[in-house]
């Protein structure tokens, strides 16, 4: 392989061991290892799966963080992906951003309590792995510098921040900027014992018809060795992959980094080595993000693909996307866990599969079919709780030695 591999097995504190074995004991009889990962992601921008609202008081927000890491245990899940910087903010006290808007309903208030020490230990005290879960170029949910906190960088820095379909983002082509959110994720690997660093699938922003980022300055300043635009883009965000990837070896080669796409590299009939699929967006071409490239060169631990589709579904089959990332991950020491729509099933009239409460069930089914997969990721984390349909109460039942009662 070229490049670094960074794989670790395993997690890096208390974690480590839920992360093998399984929340509440060994992993269920039939799973393909007792290495089976079963995670939930845990949003917090725009408050969505905690807090409920912003401003809550202390108490009221460590209640109810702690209530939805009792709920992943209870659903025999081992791992969670908490979204500690949302939009530029933090939910630490970082020395480079502001404190998370999602906390006091004001950027930079500070809560008085340290949310990501909380959620860590609370997590690690019930055998779960904690992975961070960064953001690393959305700035804000909206177009406006003066909304943000006094003293932000994105306002100390204008030159660095573009709009773009109603929001603000860091420009990715910038190298102090990857350099200003690298450091900013990594103070939070340094001063907690997180097992994870967890980017999500937004590099450049997905495509909004009509409208064009416009990084002209900085392609003219950068890009002059690229045959495209296209082709600069792909670099800068390879790099912010790899030097990641690099500078979280040098602080803790336990910590584990990975990364949840979209989960269409590139359709076969734009790439014969793509997915026999018809998916509108195309990470490689739409979000300038390489992900298979990523995989095959070893810049990360695992990938997290979010199949958010049912089997059968004709632009892109779950039956077609597990096999091929099965297939792209082999050989590479690098691990793979499927990301799952649990917040669809229910609410989903089309296709018609979301309505059936055995359809996650028949992914995990299907999934265990390949050696290469080590687990499922649910989204999100207030669906856990809700249960759609009793879908992931079906999971557990069928493939993880059922629920807690």
């Amino acid at each position: 392989m070229h490049g670094i591999t960074r794989r670790t097995f395993g997690a890096a504190t208390l974690g480590a061991a839920a992360c093998l074995l399984g929340a509440g004991g060994p992993a269920a009889a039939g799973a393909p290892s007792g290495r089976e990962l079963r995670g939930m992601w845990l949003g917090t921008v725009a408050n969505l799966d905690w807090p409920s609202k912003p401003g809550l008081s202390r108490g009221t927000q460590q209640r109810e963080l702690a209530r939805l890491l009792d709920t992943a245990v209870d659903r025999r899940l081992n791992a969670v992906f908490f979204q500690v910087r949302p939009t530029a903010d933090a939910l630490w006290p970082s020395p480079y951003e502001p404190w998370a808007q999602c906390l006091t309903g004001v950027q930079g208030r500070d809560p008085g309590w340290d949310p990501l020490d909380f959620a860590v230990h609370e997590a690690h005290r019930r055998g779960l792995a904690l992975h961070a879960w960064f953001n690393p170029y959305r700035v804000a949910n909206h177009t406006d510098p003066r909304r943000l906190a006094p003293g932000h960088p994105a306002r100390r820095h204008p030159d660095w921040v573009l709009p773009y379909g109603g929001k603000l983002y860091y420009n990715p082509g910038l190298p102090v900027v990857r350099r200003f959110v690298q450091d900013a994720m990594l103070d939070a690997v340094r001063r907690y014992p997180v097992d994870g660093v967890h980017f999500d699938d937004y590099f450049y922003p997905y495509p909004v018809a009509g409208q064009a980022f416009h990084d002209d300055a900085a392609y003219e300043a950068y890009g002059a060795d690229f045959a495209s635009r296209a082709d600069w883009r792909r670099d800068n965000v390879d790099l912010l992959i790899r030097e990641m990837g690099r500078r979280l070896a040098a602080v803790d080669r336990r910590v584990r980094f990975g990364v949840s796409p979209f989960a269409v590299w590139r359709n076969a009939a734009t790439d014969p080595r793509g997915s026999r699929t018809q998916a509108g967006v195309q990470t490689y071409d739409d979000l300038y993000a390489d992900t298979r490239r990523w995989v095959r060169e070893g810049w990360i631990d695992y990938i997290v693909p979010q199949v958010y589709w049912p089997l059968g579904f004709a632009a892109a089959d779950y039956a077609e996307l597990v096999p091929w990332w099965a297939h792209t991950v082999a050989g590479t020491g690098v691990d793979l866990y499927i990301g799952e729509a649990l917040y669809k099933v229910g609410r989903t009239a089309r296709p018609t599969a979301w309505r059936d409460p055995a359809e996650l069930s028949r992914h995990v089914a299907f999934a265990r079919r390949y050696r290469q997969v080590g687990g499922h990721v649910y989204f999100s984390a207030k669906d856990v709780v809700r249960d759609p349909l009793g879908a992931l109460t079906r999971v557990a039942a069928d493939h993880y030695g059922g629920a807690r009662r």
